[in-house]
């Protein structure tokens, strides 16, 4: 089977002159440097997750409820890892967005797991409350799982199989219809 990788940042362009990427902001520009200087960490052996090799595993916290055993709880579903977190300025739009395609698809098999990078609880828990979303969310407040996964920039989703193969991979923001294009044949 082939992947697709998923490349949004390519129009920053565009994005610049809808006012939507500003360079110039430390707002967003300090909390990616942080987050690329704690993820690139002292793990030299980690074997980043590609596409067509089986998705790493993995235990989070749930932002309400029991722990997440991944891929044991999801065997046979299609799974979307997202990465996220509350500074990035693409990711609560996403995250709503994505909401009515997880409705849609959830009973054919569709997972959505977003896991916040680097965020205490008492960041991530309004931030999701605002968000009015029904798909899990899990905390990675060391950056375990996202280094394992050697995410470099938010957001981040990686489209895993009912196999546990990842099958894509969407780098930066995603629109509902590329997310659905994503998934959809593999439902």
């Amino acid at each position: 089977m082939s992947y697709k990788v998923f490349d949004l940042t390519s129009n920053s362009r565009d994005r610049q002159s809808a006012g939507l990427l500003q360079a110039s902001s430390p707002f967003w520009l300090f909390p990616t440097l942080l987050l690329l200087a704690l993820l690139a960490g002292c793990e030299q052996n980690v074997t980043a997750a590609k596409t067509d090799t089986p998705a790493p595993a993995f235990t989070l916290e749930r932002l309400d409820g029991p722990a997440v055993h991944f891929p044991e709880q999801y065997r046979g579903r299609v799974v979307a890892i997202r990465f996220w977190a509350d500074w990035c300025p693409y990711c609560h739009a996403e995250m709503q967005a994505l909401e009515p395609v997880y409705r849609q698809y959830r009973d054919r098999g569709l997972a959505i797991l977003a896991v916040n990078v680097l965020q205490p609880l008492e960041t991530v828990r309004p931030f999701v409350q605002k968000l009015e979303i029904s798909y899990e969310v899990l905390l990675d407040p060391q950056g375990a799982v996202t280094r394992n996964y050697r995410v470099m920039g938010l957001p981040m989703t990686f489209i895993v199989d009912r196999q546990g193969i990842i099958r894509a991979r969407i780098v930066g923001e995603s629109t509902p219809e590329v997310f659905e294009r994503a998934i959809v044949a593999l439902l």
